[in-house]
């Protein structure tokens, strides 16, 4: 299975991507334009589904990565609540709603599989590698790194 080298190309990512655009579309119609909180809300939290898994991502150690993982996860029953508030107040049709909540569900699994794959994981991060490999025969010198 080849190494992941960015959060872009993490499957998990994309359906985030994709659902926060989806949320957008829902977002700009008419009949909802003037509820500027929910709006608020619901762009924020799918946003930070997609925010926390880049971060995550980048900060290249297993134990964090499993940390902002675990809030995006939340943020996508956040998405999945105000979706509810979106139906209830009749911004959404059912079909929107089952769309978004469906994407939601499987983006929560998908996160749910990655975090329990990184917890059985022996490796524990980019950086530790470099951490580990500072001693070793490919140590390169401060002047190396910087120049």
């Amino acid at each position: 299975m080849p190494t992941i080298q960015r959060f872009e190309d993490l499957r998990v990512w994309q359906n985030a991507r994709l659902l926060d655009q989806k949320i957008f579309r829902l977002t700009q119609q008419e009949v909802m334009k003037r509820d500027f909180r929910l709006i608020g809300q619901w762009l924020g939290a799918s946003g930070s589904v997609m925010d926390n898994i880049a971060e995550g991502f980048d900060r290249e150690g297993n134990k964090e990565f499993i940390q902002f993982l675990s809030i995006a996860k939340g943020s996508a029953g956040e998405v999945r609540s105000q979706g509810y508030r979106a139906l209830d107040r009749g911004y959404s049709s059912e079909q929107d709603f089952q769309e978004v909540y469906q994407d939601a569900v499987q983006i929560r699994n998908q996160l749910t599989k990655l975090m329990n794959h990184l917890k059985s994981s022996d490796i524990k991060g980019v950086k530790y590698q470099k951490l580990s490999n500072s001693s070793g025969p490919n140590k390169q010198t401060d002047e190396q790194t910087y120049n």
